[in-house]
């Protein structure tokens, strides 16, 4: 057992690369011409606050005046 606290790092390697494998052969299994032709829709992009905040938070002095 030695040599485990010698060369533990190369078990790391080992394990890290079978990870990699096996997310390479997940993605290859990904139809993404199927998946964009069938792609669901996004909702709308909440930037504008205008229109998705009625509410007056502000108090009326602290206000710019136009």
């Amino acid at each position: 057992m030695d040599w485990l606290t010698k060369y533990w790092w190369i078990l790391v390697l080992v394990f890290l690369v079978g990870v990699l494998l096996n997310v390479i052969k997940d993605l290859k299994r990904v139809d993404h011409k199927k998946f964009l032709a069938n792609r669901p829709e996004l909702p709308p992009h909440r930037d504008c606050n205008d229109k998705w905040d009625d509410e007056d938070d502000w108090p009326q002095q602290d206000r710019p005046k136009k």
